[in-house]
């Protein structure tokens, strides 16, 4: 029995270190292709504003590259040549400010080992308080808009700048208790297909899955999916994922209706070929937020709706590595959301394997 148990354990040990074997030399691939497309700025796809390059500075940065290393120190210093009287880090006539700051944030906070970035993230994450609605005092809570968060001139909120800013703001040192991520919360309660106390909006009762859609805003406004033949919002998974991961933030705890009824469409849903859904459609921006929810629940597998159990951590690693390119880089074939521009996506893919590790 015991040299069983020890053949066994030697079986997986052995295969667990194959496995990071075979994850590091795919991140490594991942961080030589981003350092050969940075520019003499610092900055990788500039036509983004700052935001592309905090993303892929977070994910160098996650991937083991220190911040003192010519390239993250050179990205670095473009991104603080760009912090603004106001507090905001984002580029001179940005309509995406929101975006910019909250993803510099999170950017900041993985390089301020020493301290170097605290007052300017202490700056920036005043200023994306200031840009939330409702922050402002004018906008009730009975507004559809109250609590979120966007980009573009009117500001108009989703599901996704809402769930940066509540990541944002726990990376500046917020707690669940503050009281923007709980202003956030009522909004994202409201991007929930669960009709509830926290969802009384029209489209709360007409799929009713648990699942979330991009924004209960401007009368369900989306230009991502079309709208369920009912007249409901789809749920898809990427902003399923990004709702329960900001209610966790937020909070919420295991037995809450709104995280048992998300858990219970992810359960149904449960797949890494696609974004459930949305298909092919920003398949990479699934796998990041994939990878940061089920690391924020802390299971280190889950479990479908058929009782299978998933090591979601190698089943993730495995869909990351075999897209890679020779070229040590990814995209998607499908440009939704930007996800042709390999930098970007690149830079997904390194997120997501950082918090499969």
């Amino acid at each position: 029995m015991r040299c069983t148990i020890a053949l066994l354990l030697g079986t997986w040990i052995v295969a667990s270190s194959l496995q990071a074997a075979d994850s590091s030399k795919t991140i490594d691939a991942g961080v030589a292709f981003l350092r050969k497309a940075q520019d003499e700025q610092g900055r990788w796809s500039e036509k983004t504003g700052t935001g592309v390059t905090s993303i892929v500075t977070a994910a160098l940065l996650r991937s083991g590259v220190s911040p003192s290393d010519p390239t993250v120190a050179k990205s670095l210093k473009y991104i603080e040549s760009n912090v603004r009287e106001d507090g905001g880090v984002y580029v001179a006539e940005s309509t995406n400010k929101n975006y910019e700051t909250c993803l510099a944030i999170i950017c900041l906070k993985e390089a301020n080992k020493d301290g170097k970035y605290t007052k300017i993230i202490a700056g920036a994450d005043k200023f994306a308080k200031g840009l939330q609605w409702g922050s402002e005092g004018m906008t009730e809570k009975s507004d559809v808009n109250y609590g979120g968060a966007g980009y573009g001139k009117k500001n108009r909120p989703d599901m996704s700048n809402t769930s940066f800013l509540i990541e944002a703001l726990v990376a500046a040192g917020n707690g669940p208790e503050d009281e923007n991520i709980q202003r956030a919360l009522v909004f994202i309660s409201r991007c929930q297909n669960l009709e509830s106390e926290h969802n009384t909006t029209p489209f709360a009762a007409k799929v009713n899955d648990g699942g979330f859609y991009y924004t209960v805003a401007a009368g369900g406004e989306t230009n991502t999916l079309e709208m369920d033949p009912n007249g409901g919002l789809r749920s898809y998974a990427s902003m399923t994922y990004a709702g329960l991961k900001s209610m966790i933030h937020a909070g919420l705890k295991a037995d809450d209706p709104r995280v048992k009824a998300a858990k219970t469409w992810i359960a149904k849903h449960y797949d890494l070929k696609s974004n459930p859904g949305a298909g092919d459609q920003g398949l990479f921006y699934y796998y990041v937020t994939f990878a940061k929810t089920l690391n924020a629940l802390g299971e280190k597998t889950f479990t479908d709706s058929k009782g299978v159990a998933h090591d979601w951590k190698t089943e993730l690693t495995e869909a990351i590595a075999k897209r890679q390119k020779p070229d040590g880089s990814w995209t998607n074939a499908n440009p939704r959301w930007m996800e042709t521009d390999p930098n970007l996506v690149t830079a997904y893919a390194l997120l997501a394997l950082s918090y499969a590790k």
